[in-house]
């Protein structure tokens, strides 16, 4: 019998206000799993995100995170039962320290402060600082940080490494990997440059005029690229 997925959309229709971006959308993430969602500016990448967190209006469908429908709760209540995010936006508390930001929301569970100081030293180096002095890229390690201390159940991280200085990228990378196939943290990380996380992933979903395009295994990506070709218009390899 097969395991009952953690993350279950059905027939989900979403967008802003009365614009619908995407239609009838449908895919399952396993526990332990990760999921790169792919597809050019402007397929949907980050309303798909921000329906699954409440930031987004739902025409229809469902949302089930571990059996529980979650579609019809405020964004804080979906927060509680388990989903953690990165925004674009970042969101940290500009006026606290890195330390404020992480105690400020942790939750009981495996990631504490201290596991983020340890997952990114640069932090760690930098605890007292405010957020405002802060580089962007030191901003968007808080940020995941924040979303680790409070333990969720998927992470859901949008375009985190957009904008960065190639080192900070890498930094990025390591701690995905690590939290994604070590520590098997059920993770969406949404991308528009497809080397940079297939090989962070189990698996891929490219979306294309409204809905879900194509999908296939990270690795199969890697292999073969020539899907992504057709549906991005660039390679796995470049």
């Amino acid at each position: 019998m097969a395991a009952e997925p953690l993350l279950e959309v059905e027939g989900l229709s979403c967008g802003y206000g009365e614009a619908v971006v995407l239609s009838e959308v449908g895919f399952r993430l396993e526990a332990g799993r990760s999921l790169a969602l792919l597809g050019r500016n402007g397929t949907g990448k980050t309303t798909l995100i921000d329906t699954l967190v409440g930031a987004a209006r739902r025409q229809q469908g469902r949302i089930v995170l571990a059996g529980r429908e979650i579609q019809g709760l405020p964004a804080y209540a979906r927060a509680a039962a388990g989903i953690g995010w990165v925004p674009q936006e970042r969101n940290i508390f500009k006026s606290l320290s890195v330390d404020e930001n992480l105690t400020a929301v942790a939750r009981p569970g495996a990631w504490t402060p201290a596991r983020v100081y340890q997952l990114f030293p640069r932090l760690a180096e930098r605890k007292k600082n405010l957020g405002t002095q802060l580089s962007g890229g030191e901003q968007q390690m808080l940020a995941f940080g924040r979303a680790l201390v409070l333990n969720p159940r998927l992470l859901l991280l949008d375009e985190p490494l957009e904008g960065l200085a190639p080192i900070i990228v890498e930094e990025l990378l390591r701690a995905i990997r690590r939290v994604a196939r070590e520590e098997g943290l059920s993770s969406i990380v949404v991308e528009q440059h497809p080397r940079m996380v297939l090989g962070v992933t189990d698996d891929a979903i490219v979306l294309d005029r409204g809905g879900i395009a194509y999908r296939a295994e990270s690795a199969a990506l890697i292999a073969d690229p020539r899907p992504l070709d057709e549906w991005l218009g660039v390679s796995a390899r470049h």
